[in-house]
């Protein structure tokens, strides 16, 4: 029996921050392949069971061309046309031009290089730390620590100065966290784009040791290399500081899960990827049929547009048992909190590392780390916001 879902909802249950909305986990347990109508009276697909999901993200008969990409799942736009992914932004392409760009990438994101990186990740870690320290007893964790750190790191890895890491913070908050209007995103979209463009220029003018100038070594064109930034450093940046800043949260909300990693350490790596999962930060994604398809007993027609649900699959318990519980002694892994296919997360095991570090150090430093207002005042990213969140997290400790 055809199941439909009528409307994509707009907010997370009260009380439940890190639940994925109600309507999408009772669609899940009705189905796991939903209809759903789109505002523009198209008639798509909502995807919500992890098997299913699984296999869309890895099926190269949907595409993730962003040309495709005509109807938007809470807003009609009407007939406008949606033009191709500007060079480089490899996300929104499929093969043979998606490798083109990932393909130079993968060496360089490789475990190995990322672990490299683990001793300047405890620097910055511990430098945020201190000054939270230096300023405390009390603190905004998002400011003061979940977003300088990847910040930093991913500027560093691509080149970008020093100074100009808060420029792009506050940019890509701007196209990213879903809260401005059209104009205000488009400028700061803009804003980025341009400052990439000089940047690229200048790096091939003048190669340092950064991936962006060893980029420049190579046949991809300047406009490629800024398209490939762009996408390195909004999602080098926003996914990780967001996981950072709800991570901490939902362990302060879960003290029995804290006590046992702060009891032991050993558990850390199993604690993120449990982390990743309950989480699921980047929530859904969209694909369209470019044939027709057999999912889930229903023939998807080429031209469909699917969403599929990242968080209801990582909370689906024909998969995980006890799914909506956190417990970060689970060894049911493989979640798809980094996707799946050919666009899974290039940096997933940066992201890993930055976990790794900074959340254990935090615990560490701060043996008293508490919420400094009732959970339900922390204020939350809008579910129109690409990726998950809390835009603020003030917390307090023992001085």
């Amino acid at each position: 029996m055809e199941h439909t879902v009528t409307t994509m909802p707009a907010a997370r249950q009260a009380g439940c921050p890190f639940d994925p909305p109600k309507e999408l986990i009772e669609a899940r347990e009705q189905s796991p392949i939903s209809r759903y109508p789109f505002p523009d009276g198209h008639q798509g697909w909502l995807v919500t069971g992890f098997d299913l999901v699984r296999s869309v993200l890895a099926d190269p008969r949907f595409s993730s061309r962003k040309e495709l990409m005509k109807h938007h799942p809470t807003i009609d736009y009407g007939d406008i046309e949606v033009p191709p992914a500007p060079p480089g932004e490899f996300l929104l392409m499929d093969e043979p031009r998606h490798s083109r760009y990932r393909k130079p990438l993968v060496g360089r994101f490789t475990v190995r290089r990322m672990r490299l990186l683990t001793e300047r990740v405890e620097q910055v870690t511990a430098a945020h730390l201190d000054a939270m320290e230096q300023a405390g007893p009390a603190a905004d964790l998002v400011t003061a620590f979940a977003k300088p750190i990847p910040a930093i790191v991913i500027c560093e890895l691509l080149g970008v100065p020093y100074e100009d890491r808060g420029f792009f913070q506050e940019q890509i908050d701007k196209f990213l966290g879903g809260e401005v209007g059209d104009e205000e995103l488009i400028a700061a979209y803009l804003g980025v784009q341009n400052y990439l463009a000089e940047l690229v220029a200048a790096k091939r003018a003048n190669p340092t040791d950064d991936l962006l100038s060893d980029l420049t070594d190579s046949d991809l064109t300047d406009e490629e290399l800024k398209g490939m930034a762009l996408i390195l450093l909004s999602a080098g940046f926003d996914t990780t500081a967001n996981m950072i800043a709800l991570g901490a949260f939902a362990l302060l909300e879960n003290p029995d899960q804290l006590a046992a990693l702060r009891a032991d350490p050993t558990l850390v790596e199993g604690a993120v990827e449990e982390l990743l999962r309950y989480l699921s930060v980047a929530k859904t994604f969209m694909r369209v049929a470019l044939e027709d398809v057999e999912l889930g007993g229903h023939t998807i027609k080429a031209g469909s547009t699917v969403i599929v649900s990242i968080n209801t699959a990582n909370r689906d318990p024909e998969r995980f048992p006890d799914p909506h519980k956190l417990d970060l002694r689970r060894q049911d892994g493989g979640h798809l909190a980094f996707s799946h296919g050919i666009h899974q997360c290039l940096g997933q095991q940066l992201a890993r590392v930055e976990l790794r570090v900074a959340l254990p150090a935090l615990l560490q430093r701060f043996p008293t780390l508490r919420l400094a207002v009732p959970a339900g005042e922390i204020p939350l990213r809008p579910e129109a916001a690409d990726i998950y969140g809390v835009k603020s997290l003030p917390v307090t400790w023992d001085a």
